[in-house]
């Protein structure tokens, strides 16, 4: 743990000892519990943005490969053997 001095408007000051008499917590856990929510926040958008650009990124790479996946697959039959079973 590491100690800082912040400066805060006076409202917030308030809040955060409001908050922390409630919670039976201290100020300064208040206040890093309030921190560590907005990091996990900024990190769960980030990662859905990121989710976002890779699925529209698989999609246009399925929709460029499909004519060459179905031209490579063309040639071949799905039979049944003898046995019932699905054969190329």
């Amino acid at each position: 743990m590491r100690k800082i001095t912040i400066s805060l408007p006076q409202d917030l000051v308030e809040f955060a000892d409001r908050t922390a008499q409630q919670a039976e917590l201290s100020r300064s856990q208040v206040i890093s519990q309030a921190l560590a929510e907005a990091k996990a926040r900024i990190e769960s958008r980030l990662a859905e943005e990121g989710y976002r650009y890779y699925a529209r990124e698989a999609v246009e790479f399925a929709e460029a490969s499909a004519l060459a996946v179905a031209e490579s697959i063309a040639p071949y039959t799905i039979g049944e053997d003898d046995d019932g079973s699905e054969t190329w």
